[in-house]
């Protein structure tokens, strides 16, 4: 019998008042293929499954005759039997040391084993703790699940032995463990110092990365020359990388940092590499409701605006052009380099359909073209080249109608014959003529007879206040009841019948709209005048060879 044993045979009578739960000293007596009998002073000997001696490896970790720790669970189970556990002997002192180390606020390590709601889990042992979320590090991370698996230090900051539940704090551990390098850092960091740091979490608007201590923050749009629309794309969380301190404010304890900076800017001497007017193949890298972001170079884009995208379709949805990664030429119509812009067009890298339309076109044209759509101020035809032109209700037809009428015999996809009567290509502007088409009898007949002219026509009606007086086949005039006679006429049908062949003088011609006024009343007087101017002119003749007698007798005749 060993000392050891022997002392615990002497304490056997104090043992067997031992409570159940505490912790006491046992022999192993012997060992099986399951179980480990133990001796601990008491009437009966425990016993233990061996898998409580095994390492993590399975390796067994006791031999006979060692002096083991264990925990009481029962002195008699009913059977003469003392029940005892490795394992909770193994609980119970881990629990009274990290009491101890909440109490001295002793850093302690545990494994990061899962995330639960709020935080992760932690292995302290054979115990497990919670580490909450806030607590995981100096800063607010949305995403802690990169500790996962590795082994860490924390802080006990609360235990709870009848919930049986311990929390724990890294974020204590940070700020002791970090405070002497982060000072050490602070007074090293400067702008424009290169150095590494841990990506520890990613936002919409960029990655905060660890230093050593310190917190970086490296915006979205330091991240890479090229768009980057999440810093996932090029970030990893844990990842090591190296950045350049762009700006450092030792009160505020900001760093912002920098990634593209470690390389040329892409954007230096673009203006001379991409001078405006230059057309280039570049790919589309994103779209929006106003435009297409086209790559031009590595790391460089340029906006086309949707005015720029289509001679055609200014107000189209890009989307319906363009696809994302699409090949596209476009022509560089502005560049700021200092702001890093840079204006492009994609339809200025293609034929002019205007100007293509005006070199292959003249005014007074007759072409074929087809009803696009129907409007209140005209009718849209398509052209060469996906262009349109204007039929203006003025141009439809030469008699004067309502606009509902005028439109009224046309249909959308309607093919039609018109003239062309202007080509604007500067202010992509077309404008056609349907009434151009047919001879304007109008125009024709008041070339013919202008104002002044006297002309014969028959009333074809008649009323109260005057007559229309056909002149010729579609040519009509009207005769006011005054313009009928010097004598004041009150009724026109007093005077006039349908079918009267009457002798007028066109008083005016009026072009818009198109009307004629005829006069009975001034044909007469200009009639008189020219009466009065003749007779005039031949006794002017007369005078010059007759003698006063004859003169006389002229005058008394």
């Amino acid at each position: 019998m060993s000392e050891s044993f022997q002392a615990l045979f002497e304490n056997s009578k104090e043992q067997q008042n031992v409570r159940v739960g505490a912790l006491i000293m046992g022999t192993v007596v012997s060992i099986n293929r399951e179980k480990a009998v133990i001796n601990v002073g008491l009437k009966s000997e425990g016993f233990i499954p061996l898998e409580q001696f095994k390492d993590a490896e399975g390796k067994l970790e006791i031999n006979e005759g060692d002096i083991v720790e264990v925990a009481l669970e029962s002195i008699d189970d009913g059977l003469g039997h003392t029940l005892l556990s490795r394992e909770k002997a193994k609980r119970i002192k881990l629990w009274q040391a990290l009491e101890a180390a909440m109490n001295t606020k002793e850093v302690v390590t545990g494994v990061v084993t899962g995330a639960v709601k709020g935080g992760l889990t932690i292995d302290i042992g054979v115990i497990k703790a919670f580490l909450p979320g806030s607590l995981t590090d100096m800063r607010p991370v949305k995403d802690f699940s990169y500790l996962i698996g590795q082994e860490i230090e924390v802080i006990v900051i609360k235990m709870d032995d009848i919930r049986n539940n311990i929390v724990v704090s890294r974020k204590a551990v940070l700020q002791k463990a970090n405070f002497a390098d982060r000072e050490a850092l602070l007074e090293t960091l400067e702008e424009g110092k290169e150095v590494e740091g841990i990506v520890k979490n990613l936002a919409d608007y960029g990655a905060f990365i660890d230093l050593g201590g310190v917190d970086g923050l490296l915006h979205i749009t330091d991240i890479s020359w090229q768009r980057v629309s999440h810093p996932s794309e090029k970030l990893t969380v844990g990842n090591k990388i190296k950045v350049k301190v762009l700006g450092y404010d030792k009160e505020k304890m900001r760093v912002s940092l920098g990634l593209k900076q470690l390389s040329a800017s892409p954007w230096e001497g673009i203006s001379e590499r991409l001078p405006i007017g230059k057309k280039v193949t570049g790919v589309v890298s994103n779209l929006t409701d106003y435009g297409a972001f086209v790559q031009v170079k590595e790391g460089v884009e340029g906006l086309v605006y949707v005015s720029e995208m289509d001679w055609t379709n200014a107000n189209v949805r890009p989307s319906k052009i363009v696809k994302l990664g699409q090949e596209v030429d476009v022509v560089i119509l502005d560049v700021q380099e200092s702001k890093h812009r840079i204006s492009l067009s994609m339809k200025q890298a293609q034929v002019n359909p205007w100007e293509s339309f005006e070199a292959m076109h003249n005014k007074g044209d007759k072409i074929s073209v087809t009803i696009k759509s129907i409007t209140d101020f005209g009718l849209f035809a398509g052209l060469p080249g996906g262009i349109d032109g204007l039929i203006h209700l003025a141009d439809i037809s030469w008699d004067k109608q309502p606009a509902e009428e005028l439109v009224a015999n046309y249909s959308k996809g309607q093919e039609l014959e018109v003239v062309i009567l202007n080509i604007d290509a500067e202010k992509e502007r077309i404008s056609l003529g349907i009434k151009q088409i047919v001879r304007d009898d109008f125009t024709s007949y008041t070339a013919l007879n202008k104002k002044g002219t006297i002309v014969k026509g028959v009333v074809s009606e008649v009323d109260t206040h005057g007559a229309v007086v056909t002149l010729a086949e579609g040519i009509t005039s009207y005769l006011k009841a005054s313009e009928i006679s010097k004598e004041r006429v009150e009724d026109a049908t007093t005077k006039l019948a349908v079918g009267d062949e009457v002798e007028v003088i066109i008083t005016n011609i009026g072009r818009r709209p198109r009307n004629i006024s005829v006069s009975i009343k001034a044909k007469e007087s200009a009639e008189e005048k020219a009466a009065m101017a003749d007779y005039n002119k031949q006794s002017s003749e007369k005078v010059t060879g007759s003698t006063l007698g004859d003169l006389l007798k002229q005058a008394k005749e």
